[in-house]
């Protein structure tokens, strides 16, 4: 299993993620319809033409799961026992079709449940780049980990 437990992870440790993944149109339409997501501005290339951006943006919600997928091989694969929440989620630029991202994620805080004692809790902070270096967006996310095995 890739993933890893609870006593693996140390506050302020970086993994920057080698799974990198370029957005392409049907990404972006194919999320934002089976989300039921009629948002113009990811779905209608005259509408978006006409915006400040002159193109679709790419749902971000698609961005925040994409940044999150791509971390899972490295951090979460196996030993997770289940998301406990998302805080501070912010989109600082757009995504756009054919923009190309890159994701490291820092670990932020480790501590073993106070009511369990074979798992805890691992605060991560996700951050998804283009292939320019720009931030497109950041989350913190709260996650219950396995303990390794005794």
């Amino acid at each position: 299993m890739p993933g890893l437990y609870l006593e693996e992870f140390q506050p302020g440790q970086t993994i920057r993620h080698a799974l990198t993944k370029s957005v392409t149109e049907s990404d972006n339409m194919l999320f934002s319809t089976m989300t039921l997501n009629p948002q113009p501005l990811h779905i209608d290339f005259d509408f978006a033409a006409k915006s400040e951006w002159g193109k679709p943006l790419v749902n971000s919600l698609f961005t925040l799961g994409l940044m999150i997928g791509i971390s899972v091989h490295d951090t979460t694969l196996g030993t997770t026992i289940g998301n406990l929440g998302m805080t501070d989620t912010t989109f600082p630029a757009p995504v756009f079709h054919g923009d190309t991202i890159r994701v490291e994620t820092e670990v932020k805080s480790v501590r073993p449940s106070k009511s369990k004692a074979d798992r805890g809790i691992v605060e991560f902070e996700h951050r998804a780049y283009n292939q320019h270096g720009a931030l497109v967006a950041r989350c913190v996310r709260q996650a219950m980990m396995m303990r390794k095995p005794a």
